[in-house]
């Protein structure tokens, strides 16, 4: 079977905007803007973002301000933060979108997955019966049924 073209006319403004010197989870907070930038809420030592390119609806992210690659380089106060914040991201989740499940975790590693190996982040994407449908299986194309900037506005409040 062919692949078929999937509209996704946000995908224009990363392919060809600027892109930072260096790492992008060091940048991204450096900027200022977080509403632009997705980020949802900025702790001592670590900050919660929507992912650009999310496995499912509301796939957030824990990532240490410090550029860290290995997990267990992490100190006691980045680990204690990372994971209240990923409880409080649980329940923002399930709060905004009521999803039945969760997969959460890192991957340290190219080999384990990491498409940003050099700065530690920790993966929170909520699940629903049903969201894998038949579009990855048949179309290899996953859908997102819902904008970034939506997602974020639907859960900035949860982390106020």
């Amino acid at each position: 079977m062919a692949n078929k073209p999937l509209w996704a006319p946000w995908r224009i403004d990363y392919i060809l905007g600027e892109k930072p010197d260096g790492c992008v989870f060091c940048a991204i907070p450096r900027e200022g803007d977080d509403r632009k930038r997705y980020i949802l809420y900025r702790g001592e030592t670590c900050y919660v973002i929507l992912n650009l390119f999310p496995y499912n609806n509301g796939h957030l992210m824990i990532v240490p301000f410090r550029h860290v690659s290995d997990y267990s380089s992490l100190d006691s106060a980045e680990l204690a933060e990372s994971a209240e914040l990923t409880k409080k991201s649980v329940i923002a989740l399930k709060q905004a979108f009521k999803p039945e499940g969760f997969n959460i975790g890192v991957n340290q590693g190219a080999v384990a997955g990491a498409g940003i190996e050099e700065h530690l982040h920790l993966h929170i994407v909520p699940r629903w019966h049903g969201d894998f449908n038949y579009m990855p299986v048949i179309g290899q194309t996953k859908v997102i049924p819902q904008h970034l900037s939506r997602t974020y506005d639907a859960l900035a409040d949860k982390f106020r």
